[in-house]
This record gives C-alpha cells, sequence and structure tokens, in this order.
C-alpha cells in the first residue's frame, strides 16, 4: 500500500469504542500503515432510551456504515457481537483479529460469586440472553434492565443501587477493570453472545489496498469460529435484543436459547474438527434447525440489524435461514 495514504478509521466515541479501535489501529501501524482515527456518533450513543426502543444495537453500527460508504472514513471497528450478520451493500468484514476473553464476568457488592448472592439480590443487565441465563441459574434473583457504559454500570454496584451487574469480560480487560471481577462465567454453561470477544474491521469491498492492509491483522481461526457462532443466530432469525447465546470453543461449540416458555434450551456440537469457515456456517446452520424442528423460533423481523426485545414462538412451518444478530451490551 502506498505510504503516502493515510487510513482514516472510523470509531464511536466511547472510551471502550475508542480503545478498541486504537488497539487495532496500533496492530496496522506495526504493519507499516499510517492511521488515524475519525471519531463518528451514532443514534445509540446520543439516545438514551432503552436499546429495544430505538432498534437494539444496530444502531451503534449504521452510522459507522454510513461513513464508510460516504468515503468519510476508509475502516470502521465495531464489537462484532454488534454487528448485524446481514451484510451491508458495498460493505466487506475486511479483518477479524485475534480474540479477547469472550467470557461474561459478574462484579458483585463484597468480592461475591452469583453463588454467594442472597435471595432476591438486585443484578443488573441490558441483556435478553443475560438475562435468561441469570435466571435459569438463579430464578430467585431480581434482574435489572439497565444501560451505560462500563464505569457506569460497575458504579451502580459501588453506589449500592445493585448487587451485582454482568459486563462482558473482553471489555473490562480492555479498559484495566479485570480487578472489579469477582467471578468470571463458564462459557459452557453461561454461553456468550456470538461473535463476544471479537472485533469486526469493517471497509469498502471495492477498497482492494484497504482490504490487503486488513489481511495481515486477521485471525482465521477466530473468523471460523465466530462463522459458526454468528450462523446460528442468523438461521434461528434471531434479532439483536434475541436470548441467543452460542460460543465456539477449541474442542466444542455451545448453544443456549430462551424458549417460548422462558426455558433454557441447551445444544453442543463437536468443533475441533471443522476445518474452514464454510464448514463452520453449516455446523451452526445444523444446530439453528435442530433447535426449530424443536418448535423454536425466534419471533421477529429478520430484516433489520437492530431487532428489539424478542421471544421465541412457535413456528414450525416457515424455516427460512437469514437473519441479524446478538444482545445490547456496552461492551465486546
Amino acid at each position: 500500500m502506498s505510504q503516502t495514504r493515510v487510513l482514516r478509521l472510523g470509531t464511536r466515541r466511547s472510551a471502550l469504542a475508542t480503545t478498541q479501535s486504537t488497539w487495532v489501529a496500533d496492530l496496522l501501524r506495526a504493519n507499516g500503515s499510517k492511521v488515524e482515527l475519525v471519531e463518528v456518533t451514532t443514534h445509540g450513543d446520543v439516545n438514551r432510551a432503552p436499546l429495544a426502543q430505538i432498534g437494539g444495537t444496530g444502531v451503534f453500527v449504521s452510522a459507522l456504515r454510513d461513513a464508510l460508504l460516504a468515503d468519510a472514513v476508509d475502516l470502521a471497528v465495531h464489537s462484532l457481537k454488534d454487528l448485524p450478520t446481514a451484510a451491508a451493500d458495498g460493505l466487506v468484514l475486511g479483518a477479524v483479529p485475534e480474540r479477547e476473553d469472550p467470557r461474561d464476568a459478574l462484579v458483585a457488592s463484597g468480592g461475591r460469586t452469583l453463588a454467594d448472592l442472597p435471595a432476591g439480590a438486585r443484578v443488573g443487565t441490558g441483556s435478553p440472553r443475560r438475562t435468561a441465563l441469570l435466571r435459569a441459574l438463579r430464578p430467585d434473583l431480581d434482574v435489572v434492565a439497565i444501560r451505560g457504559n462500563v464505569d457506569t454500570r460497575i458504579g451502580f454496584v459501588t453506589a449500592g443501587e445493585l448487587d451485582a451487574v454482568v459486563l462482558a469480560a473482553s471489555g473490562l480487560a480492555r479498559l484495566g477493570r479485570l480487578g472489579d471481577v469477582t467471578e468470571f462465567f463458564d462459557p459452557t454453561e453461561y454461553v456468550p453472545a456470538p461473535g463476544q470477544g471479537a472485533l469486526a474491521v469493517e471497509c469498502r469491498s471495492g477498497d482492494a489496498e484497504v482490504l490487503q492492509v486488513l489481511a495481515a491483522i486477521d485471525a482465521p481461526h477466530v473468523r471460523r469460529a465466530v462463522a459458526a457462532e454468528r450462523q446460528v443466530l442468523a438461521s434461528l432469525e434471531a434479532g439483536c435484543s434475541a436470548p441467543v447465546g452460542a460460543h465456539a470453543g477449541e474442542e466444542t461449540l455451545h448453544v443456549a436459547v430462551e424458549d417460548h416458555a422462558g426455558v433454557l434450551v441447551r445444544r453442543a456440537r463437536p468443533f475441533a474438527t471443522v476445518p474452514d469457515e464454510p464448514s463452520a456456517r453449516t455446523l451452526g446452520a445444523e444446530i439453528a434447525r435442530d433447535l426449530l424442528q424443536h418448535e423454536l423460533r425466534p419471533h421477529t423481523s429478520a430484516a433489520r440489524g437492530g431487532d428489539p426485545e424478542v421471544t421465541l414462538e412457535n413456528h414450525p412451518q416457515d424455516r427460512s435461514d437469514d437473519g441479524p444478530r446478538p444482545d445490547p451490551e456496552s461492551g465486546s
């Protein structure tokens, strides 16, 4: 790539978003590229209404995509779990770098674990998936819907308004807040959101120079894992707020879905021998078909990239395989 071209990297303005974008920029700079960050304000950053009301986490993506298509930036960094599974015309996923810790983490007062929390303890999360998993493990808890950045959410605990909050370990790691964690959840039991901990770097599909640069920071094994996870979501036609967890570890792909009756349904399939990205998508689609055969189907409009609250209904007749993405959280 021409050393005279400075790559304009679009990022949201939050502390976590700029930290993630700076990390990607530093990877590119280490390979000889010149990079400058361009801050982009998204609708989700300025509207404090619940995400379910304003379009799910897709509201964090659309402004960055608009900036790419308008040639205002050359690439954009997203938390991969915020990215709709449906590709945007004219854009391509140029790189999925190495993944941060995909687990969910508990931040609780008094250093407590989930098992240590008293009956009726107030636990905050903005995620239907995390809510479903909490209620499956501790149905006695009072799960409180919250929004806000990492500092705001942890502040609810330190101020005594909540007994605990659940956050992505990756976001805490990138912000240097792992010391606040009182418990890391086992991803085979408390299944993370599809793509959690991973970053997505988008660019224009016709920009060969940028695609060549991004190829150097792409991690094929991470692409393979997140392809399986996101295909589960897409094939279930789940929206951004759907209570769906999917995590591809080194050995096994674990899936957890809340059904129409509020029961958590789990599936697991061997993943170690899956050779490539297309095969990973096939495996994800197979698990989704198995769930659909058991009359588990997210009730949502699959055309939107940021659907509101999603429940699961019985729809055994119509089983198409396209759709958007996971749960709204501040952080990857």
